[in-house]
């Protein structure tokens, strides 16, 4: 069993400082003693499309330090989002903290988001992103990377057990976040966790609604439209039984 702890606020927009205090207020005002901790997509910015002011280096940025740092005081698994600088280009990026700080691995978002101009921002990523915990394997997305079901059908592929996806999803689409998470679970056999944020920045309004969904497509936990931190546990052996027990993963063609 893995229990979670889904961050469910609304960042400082582009105030990386203020959200960090925040988030430290936030997790200091609960007792958690969880495996995992799940934060939306750029977590201390907000979605900022001033990629160039924002983002840091790969390995040593402050977003990583801080992350790293509160990873080590949770013993627990972090994931999270910030800007990534790689040369020229700048990633919209989700990263999965061990336990000990290590940043183990580090997803770039492979869909930027065109209708907002995401794209003219940010460099999108070449490949799936697979970490894991134990032995579990876990794949990671960002966002609008949620409509197109071709990545998770790679990742399906591959017999997982753990899909996670953090987001700034706004309300007025909020209803396609709900079904997509639900899709993505039932046709890959795999826990989904959607973790988005509230609040508000200059162009949307955002209403949570982070959830997490089993392999038959149940709903473990609704997170609803309110500021907090959601808990629960997930059962990451079930998806080993239901893949068993139902295999139609074996039966895909056309990937």
């Amino acid at each position: 069993m893995l229990k979670f702890a889904l961050v469910q606020f609304a960042p400082i927009f582009e105030n990386k400082k203020a959200s960090k205090k925040y988030i430290e207020q936030m997790l200091t005002s609960m007792q958690l003693h969880v495996d995992m901790i799940i934060f939306p997509e750029m977590t201390l910015t907000g979605f900022t499309m001033r990629s160039r002011k924002f983002a840091e280096d790969g390995s040593d940025g402050d977003s990583v330090r801080f992350f790293s740092d509160l990873a080590k005081h949770y013993s627990a698994h972090i994931f999270a989002g910030f800007i990534i600088r790689d040369g020229s280009s700048f990633y919209n990026t989700l990263g999965h903290f061990d336990p000990e700080g290590r940043l183990v691995a580090k997803y770039y978002k492979i869909h930027p988001f065109s209708f907002s101009g995401e794209n003219k921002f940010y460099t999108a990523g070449t490949g799936p992103e697979t970490t894991r915990i134990d032995r579990y394997r876990i794949v990671l997305a960002i966002c609008y990377d949620l409509r197109f079901p071709e990545l998770f059908r790679m990742y399906a592929k591959k017999r997982v057990h753990l899909l996670i996806d953090i987001a700034n999803w706004p309300q007025a689409r909020i209803e396609h976040w709900r079904t997509l998470l639900k899709a993505r679970s039932i046709e890959d056999q795999c826990y989904v966790i959607g973790v988005n944020r509230i609040g508000q920045d200059k162009k949307n309004v955002y209403n949570g609604n982070s959830c997490v969904f089993a392999p038959f497509g149940e709903e473990i936990c609704q997170a609803g439209e309110q500021e907090g931190i959601t808990t629960g546990t997930i059962d990451l052996e079930k998806v080993i039984q239901v893949q068993h027990d139902y295999p139609f993963l074996n039966d895909m063609r056309l990937i």
